[in-house]
């Protein structure tokens, strides 16, 4: 997961925090950030990139599973 993403997500939960529990940890999104890789460094994830490259494989070989579909119907008509 991007780091942009990461502390976007860790500001987001510090913000939401009171200010009286804020000055008691001031190093609370640093906590909330390394947390937050750590946790996300154990998933099994993939970027939107790597899906849309996956979606680009996928449509190139069902288009070629068509092409091929089609000459063995067409080889088989000529038998």
């Amino acid at each position: 997961m991007d780091a942009k993403k990461i502390e976007d997500i860790a500001r987001q939960i510090n913000d939401s925090i009171p200010a009286g529990v804020k000055d008691f940890a001031g190093s609370l999104e640093q906590r909330i950030k390394t947390i937050l890789q750590q946790q996300l460094g154990k998933l099994d994830v993939v970027t939107r990139e790597e899906i849309d490259v996956q979606q680009q494989l996928l449509l190139r070989l069902r288009q070629r599973v068509e092409h091929l579909e089609h000459e063995l119907e067409a080889m088989k008509k000529e038998d």
